[in-house]
């Protein structure tokens, strides 16, 4: 490994360069004018898999955008690690709010600022170095590897499930690694071992067929603003609990030793609040800030609207009012089962006098990896190794449905293995990358493969050598 690790600090700068070029492509998949950009991103990262060496390189084809898939099957009897990622990245806007231009990525204070440079690119390219210093080095990598980086996470993954299915035996691994996560903070090696799921939900309520004079008729029908606002307040009570019925039935509640780790984490919540701007904390009661974020449930209003939004005054009773809901689910809560549970309690809120419709717009699955297999002790091992501080477990608030697609789809252990930070700005203005986690990032990978290569009683998965 000395060799290895020597080989990445010399080329600490290069591995920098080469990544700045491939985040100069516009890959934004949601934006039909950069199609040609994005499949032009794939054919970068396919080039760069065959200069790598690998034993197989191929640009797969959906009914969106290209992923890639290459691999490297020269470890007979190792085991093999399969790395999802993604080359598509985030729209700009708004784009006054840039201080450098987002697809020309600019060094600055230790960081690389740009589009992409972390969600995903960056974090797939903390790959690609690791095993081209292997091969720079040893002529081989210690482990088989398989990677997939497909081109529409930023759009939802709507066809890695299928893509996933269609290309099992291609992609049969023991292990899977997603590097597309955030650590805990700065210099602290972090693996996140829990995401929430999400539903998410519109909510309309109408009244009169359209907005009436508030003189001529207010105080003789419903007024839907006021229906739709007594309706959200109705969704949690004092406490900060959700109100409706069976949200919490099954709810993967926190065991002991889970509660007193991340208590034991270096959270500072004086900072985290400051950070956000609100003027105090709020939630759950009984649960700290980081148990409320990472593994309870929620449910919030992400937008209200309805009635008259200009300048000025207009008297109206307003015809209708709309609001947009998002629940934030945790093991073993199902996207469709809270969808349905919140729609009913909806109605049953709605007072007389307006009717109401709920539509459930989409969701996703929690993810909750299984920290007692050897995987994970292996892992922070490596991680441990690359930073010489000691590996954290950690979740993550938010919601990645692809992990668990892939984690069902393939069976196997899912490591969350993400270099970004807390306040990157991943999907907005101003994204970046810090380069000394990049560094140590690629270290890491390294170390991990060279751990799984330890690992005894792996047939691997490689059916042919390189």
């Amino acid at each position: 490994m000395e060799a290895v690790v020597d080989f990445i600090d010399a080329n600490r700068a290069r591995f920098v360069s080469e990544l700045i070029e491939w985040v100069r492509i516009p890959s934004i998949s949601s934006d039909p004018r950069c199609s040609e950009e994005v499949r032009r991103s794939a054919e970068h990262l396919a080039a760069e898999m065959r200069r790598l060496g690998a034993g197989r390189v191929e640009i797969w084809q959906t009914p969106g955008h290209p992923a890639v898939f290459a691999e490297w099957l020269g470890a007979p009897a190792k085991p093999t690690l399969l790395i999802y990622g993604h080359h598509d990245v985030q729209p700009v806007d708004p784009l006054g709010e840039w201080i450098s231009p987002p697809f020309e990525p600019a060094e600055r204070d230790g960081r690389l600022w740009g589009r992409g440079v972390v969600d995903d690119k960056g974090q797939v390219y903390i790959h690609a170095k690791a095993i081209e210093s292997f091969i720079a080095t040893a002529g081989r990598l210690p482990i088989n590897v398989k990677v997939i980086v497909e081109g529409e996470e930023e759009i939802g993954s709507g066809n890695l499930e299928a893509l996933l299915r269609s290309r099992a035996a291609d992609l049969a691994a023991d292990f899977v690694c997603v590097s597309d996560t955030a650590m805990f903070g700065r210099g602290i090696p972090s693996l996140c071992v829990g995401l929430r799921g999400l539903t998410y939900l519109e909510v309309f309520v109408e009244g009169p067929r359209g907005d009436l004079h508030s003189g001529s008729f207010g105080g003789g029908i419903q007024n839907p603003v006021h229906a739709l606002a007594k309706m959200i307040a109705a969704l949690h009570d004092d406490g900060g609990r959700v109100t409706v019925p069976g949200f919490y039935e099954d709810v993967l509640a926190l065991r002991a030793e889970e509660r007193a780790q991340i208590a034991s984490l270096p959270f500072d919540e004086d900072q985290w609040l400051q950070s956000t701007g609100a003027p105090g904390l709020w939630g759950e009661h009984g649960y700290s800030t980081l148990e409320r974020i990472w593994a309870r449930p929620t449910l919030d209003c992400c937008g209200i609207s309805g009635g008259f939004q200009g300048e000025g005054a207009k008297t109206i009773i307003p015809a209708r009012a709309r609001a947009k809901l998002s629940c934030r689910l945790v093991p073993n809560q199902e996207p469709g089962d809270i969808a349905r549970k919140v729609a009913q309690y909806l109605e049953r809120l709605a007072p007389p006098g307006v009717r109401v419709r709920v539509e459930a717009l989409h969701g996703g699955r929690p993810y909750l990896a299984p920290t007692d297999h050897p995987v994970y002790e292996l892992a922070k091992r490596a991680f441990t190794r690359a930073f010489g501080k000691e590996t954290v477990f950690m979740r993550e608030g938010g919601s990645i449905p692809f992990v668990r697609t892939i984690a069902d789809t393939t069976g196997k252990p899912c490591l969350l293995m993400g270099f970004g930070q807390p306040d990157e700005n991943s999907h907005a203005p101003n994204e970046w990358l810090d380069l000394d986690n990049y560094h140590l990032g690629i270290k890491s990978a390294a170390y991990l493969y060279d751990e799984m290569s330890r690992l005894s009683g792996m047939a691997g998965r490689g059916e042919e050598s390189e």
